[in-house]
């Protein structure tokens, strides 16, 4: 089964949304309904990619948490992404490595305390 959608929970909207913003060199959409409820933010939609479209998320009721699930990200090269994670402020918990036939993953920390991967073929 593919993933349909993913949230990312975080503790301050803000720093968590320039974080990402600055990593992926993307622009986040505000897409809440109630703003005095959970906070959400969109990655762009890309229409008609393969992949999963995905928000940041902050809510009273689930916060951010090291060792949850994993949200690997497709990029051009997963060394580029790691230097902006590392200039924004988060943490390379493990470098570009080679997984052989299959390209390159790493895995690093956002500021909230999240972890996510990247994922590239170079």
């Amino acid at each position: 089964m593919a993933v349909g959608w993913f949230e990312i929970y975080v503790q301050d909207m803000d720093r968590a949304t320039e974080f990402y913003q600055t990593v992926f060199n993307v622009t986040l959409e505000d897409v809440s309904d109630v703003p005095d409820e959970s906070h959400t933010r969109s990655f762009p939609m890309v229409e008609g990619a393969d992949g999963a479209n995905g928000a940041l998320v902050k809510s009273d009721e689930i916060g951010s948490a090291q060792g949850g699930t994993i949200v690997y990200f497709e990029v051009e090269d997963c060394a580029v992404e790691e230097g902006r994670a590392l200039a924004a402020g988060g943490t390379v918990i493990d470098p570009k490595k080679s997984i052989g036939p299959y390209g390159f993953m790493s895995i690093c920390q956002d500021t909230e305390g999240n972890l996510f991967g990247l994922h590239s073929m170079v």
